[in-house]
Formats: C-alpha cells, sequence, structure tokens
C-alpha cells in the first residue's frame, strides 16, 4: 500500500471533527504561489481606517518596542 493510500484509510477512520482539523492541516501544507500571496495582500490593503491604523501604530509602539532585560 502507497503512502497515500495509508493516509487515506487513517482518515477514514476519524471522526467528524478530528477529520476537520486534518484537513485544515493539509491545506497549511500546500504551497502558496506569489500570485495567491499578492492577491491575499490585496484584499486586506486598506482594510483600516487612518484612526484604527494609528491605534495599531500606537499599541505596538507601547507593547512591542520594549525591551524587558529581565524577561528572558
Amino acid at each position: 500500500m502507497s503512502p497515500l493510500e495509508n493516509i487515506v484509510e487513517d482518515l477514514k477512520m476519524l471522526p467528524p471533527d478530528s477529520l476537520e482539523l486534518a484537513a485544515s492541516y493539509i491545506r497549511r501544507l500546500k504551497p502558496v504561489s506569489q500570485a495567491e500571496r499578492e492577491a491575499a495582500l490585496a484584499r486586506t490593503f486598506g482594510c483600516l481606517s487612518p484612526e484604527e491604523a494609528a491605534e495599531m501604530e500606537r499599541v505596538i509602539h507601547e507593547g512591542c518596542e520594549q525591551i524587558n532585560e529581565h524577561a528572558w
């Protein structure tokens, strides 16, 4: 039996919720083309209002750009 056939047989035995998790994982393994990445970026470009963008920038600046010497 081929590896693919073994995987299919294993998938057949999974309960529906586990099958959904497996499908999600498999989709993430699929290579994404440059065109697909650019399309995803184009769909999200400009989705924040200027106010939302300013708030996000403020939160990132305040919470993420800090160095805590005692954190490590």
